[in-house]
């Protein structure tokens, strides 16, 4: 499965990994350890799999929900669901992925409960932080996916204008020249 990454963050693409979560059948991106591992890879969390379990899967499950039920909080200016909060707290009271300096730069090493830890500190940051201000939804009626909008106006509209911008505007100028 290719994987995605038009957030601007790990935390925020991770939550993205439940594709089109408001249709009646959202597209699961991380549905097997393997494909959590390959998401830990291409995201840049770990250099090598960590080897993910069914365990450690519905870890990252719950925690990119509990990330999500924060994001919707914010965005509509509720207050934080407390189970989300606690959710989110305990991994990110977890042990950190180890980097260490090598001859090629850096190297990242763990297991998937610290790759999920370092998403947990990651979503802590951006919630709590400036960035929340920032954070937007994707235009899109069917996309879900939560962006921080550092764009000049602070006017950005879409997730990813080559996915999203381009089918928005595509049917606009087909309902355009329809009528």
């Amino acid at each position: 499965m290719r994987h995605v990454f038009p957030c601007g963050t790990p935390a925020l693409d991770f939550v993205g990994t439940l594709k089109e979560r408001r249709t009646p059948v959202p597209i699961e991106r991380i549905g097997s350890p393997a494909l959590l591992d390959s998401w830990f890879v291409h995201a840049g969390l770990l250099d090598r799999p960590p080897g993910s379990d069914e365990a450690d899967l519905r870890a990252a499950l719950e925690l990119r929900e509990a990330i999500y039920a924060l994001l919707r909080a914010r965005l509509t200016g509720r207050p934080l669901p407390v189970a989300a909060v606690i959710a989110v707290n305990r991994r990110a009271a977890g042990v950190p992925v180890v980097m260490l300096l090598d001859a090629a730069g850096t190297s990242r090493t763990g297991k998937a409960t610290q790759a999920l830890t370092e998403l947990a500190r990651e979503a802590v940051e951006i919630l709590a932080g400036q960035d929340a201000a920032l954070l937007r939804e994707c235009g899109r009626p069917d996309c879900t996916h939560v962006y921080l909008d550092r764009s000049r106006g602070r006017r950005r509209e879409w997730c990813a204008m080559r996915s999203c911008g381009n089918r928005v505007k595509a049917a606009a100028l087909r309902a355009r020249r329809r009528a």
